[in-house]
C-alpha cells in the first residue's frame, strides 16, 4: 500500500523539459511568421481588383490592357506633379491602375519638384527636361517620351473671374498616356498616306475632320499627305491610305497606282461620298466583291398618331464577326446625310483568294431607295413596306490572301469600305465616340495591330438626378416626417423597456 502512495509521488517529481517546450512555442512562432509572410507576398503579387464606381472614372480600356500585355520589358513612368496641379489625384490613380494591368512591367516613381529638389535636378538633366509644368517622363529601353499635365486634360478657366478655382472639363490621361507608351514601344510612328486631289476634306486645322486627324494621331500613326498626281508610285514606307468622301472620280493613271498598290499586300480604308459619281473607284471595289448601289437610304418615323417623317440619316449597328468591329458588337450609330447600300458577292471573288465580311447593317425598317430624288411620298411609303424587312449592309471589309484563321498571321492585302464618308466629320463624331471607336479597329486592322483593336477611354458623364412633381412630394415626407419619426420611436421604445 505504501509503495502504491510512493509512484504518483515519483511521478510528479519528474523532470520537466523546458528545452523542448520552448524549441517547440519557436519553431511555432517561426512557422506563423513563415506562413505570413508567404501569404502576404503571394497576395502582393496575386490578386484582383474591381471598380465598382458609376462611371469607373480610372478602369483602363481593354485596347490598353491589352497592348500592356504586349510590353516585353521594363517601363520606368517618373511624376513630376506639383500637388496644386488640378488633375494630380486623377493621374496618380491612372497610373495605379496601369501599374497593376502591366503585371510587373511598370514602375513608377513619384517626385515633388518642389520639395525633391535635387532628384527633381537630377532626372531634368537625365532626361533634357526644360519645361517648368507638371508632366511624366517615360522610359522604355533607353527611349524616352514626355507627356504634359495640359495634354492630359481639358481645363475650364471660365469660373477665374467669379473666384472659383480651374475645374477639369475633360480627362484624357489613358489617351495620352497609351498613345505615349504605343511610340516608346513601336519605335516609330506608322505612316498613313492621306490621297489628297479629289476634293477631299483638307488635313489643316480647320478641317471638318480635324477630331479624326488628331484621334488617329493619338494611335501612333502620323498622316503624309499623298496626290496621286505627283508620283509614279505610292511610297513603300507608306504600309496604308486612307481615301474620304472623294468629289471626282480618280483617273486611269491613278487606279493603276492603286491596283499596284493593292496587289503589293497594300491597306486602304475607303470612305464613299454617295452623291458622287466615282465610276472608276465603284469598278474596283466591284472587282473585289463588293458593288456600291446607286440608291440611298431611307426610313419613315412616326411622329404623331397619323403622321410620318421621312429621314436619311442611318441607324447602324456593327456586326461582331470581325476583328474589326468585334468589341462594338451590337452597338449602335447614326451615319448622316446620304448612305447608300453595298452589295457582298463573295462567291463570286472566292476563286481569286478574296474574303468579303460585313461590318456595318442599318437597323429594320430602312430601305434603299433607287429613286431618291423623288418626291412622292405615296411611292416612298410602298417602296418602303416592300423593302423594309432587307438587310442593307454599309460597310464591309475585304481582304486578299492571308489566312480565315486569326491565329495564323499571313501578309494580305486588305481594305475597309464604308458608303458614307460624313459619320467621321467634328459635328458628328463629336456626338457619337463609336464612329472613332470603328475608324481606330479598321486602322489597327489594316496595319495588323489586331491586339490594339478597342473601344476608346470612356467619357465620364456627371451624376444627375430628375425629380417630377410627385417624387419631389415624396422625397419632403421622407425628410420632414420619415427621417425624423425612426429615432423618435427608437427612443419611445427604450423609454418603454427602462420604465418596465
Amino acid at each position: 500500500m505504501a509503495e502504491e502512495t510512493r509512484q504518483p509521488q515519483k511521478l510528479s517529481r519528474k523532470k520537466i523539459r523546458r528545452v523542448q517546450i520552448g524549441f517547440n512555442v519557436l519553431a511555432q512562432i517561426v512557422l506563423i511568421l513563415f506562413l505570413a509572410v508567404m501569404v502576404n507576398s503571394i497576395a502582393f503579387k496575386h490578386y484582383a481588383r474591381w471598380d465598382f464606381s458609376r462611371d469607373q472614372k480610372y478602369a483602363l480600356s481593354d485596347k490598353t490592357k491589352r497592348f500592356l500585355k504586349t510590353i516585353k520589358g521594363k517601363m520606368r513612368i517618373t511624376i513630376f506633379f506639383s500637388p496644386n496641379t488640378p488633375i494630380t489625384a486623377d493621374v496618380q490613380n491612372l497610373l495605379t491602375e496601369y501599374q497593376y494591368a502591366g503585371e510587373g512591367k511598370i514602375d513608377i516613381e513619384h517626385i515633388d519638384p518642389e520639395r525633391n529638389l535635387s532628384r527633381a535636378k537630377e532626372l531634368f538633366d537625365k532626361y533634357k527636361v526644360v519645361s517648368d509644368e507638371s508632366l511624366l517622363v517615360l522610359d522604355y529601353e533607353g527611349r524616352n517620351k514626355t507627356v504634359k499635365a495640359s495634354e492630359m486634360a481639358d481645363i475650364d478657366q471660365g469660373g477665374m473671374a467669379f473666384g472659383e478655382g480651374p475645374r477639369v472639363a475633360a480627362f484624357k490621361g489613358e489617351q495620352t498616356i497609351t498613345s505615349a507608351m504605343m511610340d516608346l514601344v513601336e519605335g516609330k510612328k506608322k505612316t498613313l498616306g492621306y490621297v489628297l486631289g479629289h476634293k477631299e476634306p483638307p488635313l489643316s486645322e480647320n478641317s471638318t475632320i480635324s477630331v479624326l486627324k488628331t484621334f488617329i494621331e493619338n494611335e501612333n500613326i502620323k498622316f503624309q499627305e499623298l496626290n496621286l498626281f505627283d508620283v509614279d508610285v505610292i511610297p513603300k514606307d507608306l504600309k496604308a491610305i486612307i481615301i474620304i468622301g472623294p468629289q471626282y472620280d480618280f483617273s486611269d493613271r491613278e487606279m493603276k497606282l492603286l491596283r499596284d498598290f493593292w496587289d503589293k499586300q497594300g491597306r486602304i480604308l475607303l470612305l464613299l461620298d454617295p452623291s458622287a459619281k466615282t465610276p472608276r473607284l465603284d469598278g474596283f471595289l466591284n472587282e473585289l466583291g463588293v458593288k456600291a448601289n446607286d440608291d440611298r437610304l431611307m426610313a419613315f418615323l412616326r411622329t404623331g398618331i397619323q403622321e410620318l417623317a421621312l429621314t436619311r440619316d442611318v441607324q447602324a449597328r456593327f456586326l461582331g464577326d470581325s476583328p474589326i468591329t468585334r468589341q462594338l458588337a451590337d452597338a449602335n450609330a447614326l451615319f448622316f446625310g446620304g448612305t447608300s447600300s453595298l452589295m457582298l458577292e463573295p462567291d463570286r471573288v472566292r476563286g481569286a483568294n478574296v474574303r468579303t465580311e460585313p461590318l456595318i447593317q442599318a437597323e429594320k425598317g430602312y430601305f434603299a431607295e433607287t429613286d431618291y430624288n423623288t418626291g412622292d411620298q405615296v411611292k416612298l411609303q410602298a417602296d418602303a413596306k416592300r423593302n423594309s424587312n432587307t438587310p442593307l449592309t454599309i460597310g464591309a471589309s475585304v481582304e486578299k490572301g492571308g489566312s480565315a484563321d486569326e491565329r495564323v498571321q499571313v501578309n494580305s492585302s486588305r481594305l475597309v469600305v464604308v458608303s458614307n464618308a460624313t459619320f467621321v466629320q467634328d459635328n458628328a463624331v463629336t456626338q457619337d465616340q463609336q464612329a472613332l471607336d470603328f475608324v481606330s479597329g479598321s486602322m489597327n486592322w489594316l496595319l495588323s495591330r489586331e491586339q490594339l483593336i478597342g473601344i476608346a477611354p470612356k467619357i465620364a458623364k456627371p451624376l444627375t438626378f430628375s425629380l417630377n412633381e410627385e417624387a419631389l412630394r415624396n422625397l419632403r415626407w421622407i425628410v420632414l416626417v420619415l427621417m425624423p419619426l425612426i429615432p423618435a420611436v427608437i427612443g419611445t421604445v427604450v423609454w418603454w423597456q427602462r420604465r418596465v
